[in-house]
């Protein structure tokens, strides 16, 4: 659901781009309530001089609990004027202001329903995660909120029901799949055995905690100069972050965030000790995303290559005759 209302704002920036930048300045580029409450109503500029700022600033501070006032009635009428100026042609071709904004409250409304709904299910989930886990254990966890933490309890469920910590890691699909013989044994991608959604909150906790979490941090940057791509990387933490929080079920302690040396740190703290310590250069990022895509396209030539020479190929045919025959 929140990736459905990500899709319509960014349509709804795609058609507010049209009215001009001034919009967004206007709306502080934020669309809370009151913004699309304003947008579902007054997106046409012609409406929006009409209505004047007396009554726009009584429509918004109703929508904004008092947040928005006269000053951001006043910005939005000068974005109006503004709006008007720039599709000003001079022969009628210009902009069809009231199509426009018709397009423009159908988003919006869909974006305000999208988010009553979305706001619905976290009060449902918090009362939820309450029953679950009234100590508040996972929601310990770096990078983990409110909605992260009612899906990693529920899915878990009772932690003792595994028999080890390997099982929990096992049961989330996180391990890599593993074939091995007499002789050897290779180790190859994750097996995406358990809960997709799981492993999709799991990877985000994963992706917050490295930037607050000391040991997460410095696993990631050792992760990374080993030539990982950052979402390898990141599955990896996500694994660390789910055998502790299972830890932290098991023995029904709250999760402590720590240097690597094993003191006992805040959050705050936590923080500036990663950025001081474990900052990623953007180079050597770039640099192991370039050798990825290298090695891929390298890959993908080499499969082509081994293709039956009869297989249709990605380059153009050869309409040249083989061998020559007598009529």
């Amino acid at each position: 659901m929140v990736k459905r209302r990500t899709a319509v704002f960014a349509r709804l920036d795609a058609l507010t781009e049209l009215l001009g930048p001034a919009w967004y300045e206007a709306m502080n580029a934020r669309y809370g309530i009151a913004a699309l409450e304003f947008l579902a109503r007054y997106a046409d500029p012609h409406v929006v001089i009409r209505l004047g700022q007396a009554r726009l600033s009584r429509f918004l501070i109703g929508r904004s609990r008092g947040a928005w006032r006269e000053d951001r009635a006043a910005a939005l009428i000068l974005a109006a004027k503004e709006t008007l100026a720039l599709w000003d042609t001079g022969d009628g071709d210009g902009m069809d202001f009231a199509e426009l904004a018709a397009d423009i409250a159908h988003e919006a409304e869909q974006a305000l329903f999208l988010t009553g709904q979305i706001k619905e299910i976290d009060e449902r989930l918090a009362n939820l995660y309450a029953d679950a886990d009234p100590d508040g254990i996972v929601a310990s966890a770096p990078g983990v909120g409110p909605t992260i933490s009612a899906v990693i309890a529920g899915r878990i469920g009772d932690p003792h029901r595994f028999t080890s910590l390997a099982a929990v890691r096992a049961y989330s699909g996180l391990v890599p799949r593993v074939s091995q013989s007499g002789v050897s044994k290779v180790e190859s991608s994750i097996t995406k055995a358990g809960d997709p959604l799981l492993r999709e909150m799991l990877f985000a906790a994963a992706d917050h905690a490295r930037k607050v979490d000391p040991q997460i941090a410095a696993k990631y940057q050792r992760l990374m100069a080993g030539d990982r791509h950052h979402s390898s990387a990141i599955c990896h933490l996500a694994t660390i972050m789910l055998t502790r929080i299972a830890a932290c079920m098991r023995n029904g302690e709250h999760y402590v965030l720590r240097d690597v040396d094993g003191t006992v740190i805040t959050e705050a703290e936590g923080r500036i000790i990663v950025q001081q310590r474990y900052q990623l250069e953007p180079r050597r990022r770039d640099n192991v995303r370039h050798k990825r895509m290298r090695e891929r396209r390298k890959e993908a030539a080499g499969q082509e290559s081994q293709e039956s020479p009869s297989a249709p190929t990605s380059g153009p045919a050869d309409t040249q005759p083989t061998s020559q025959h007598v009529a």
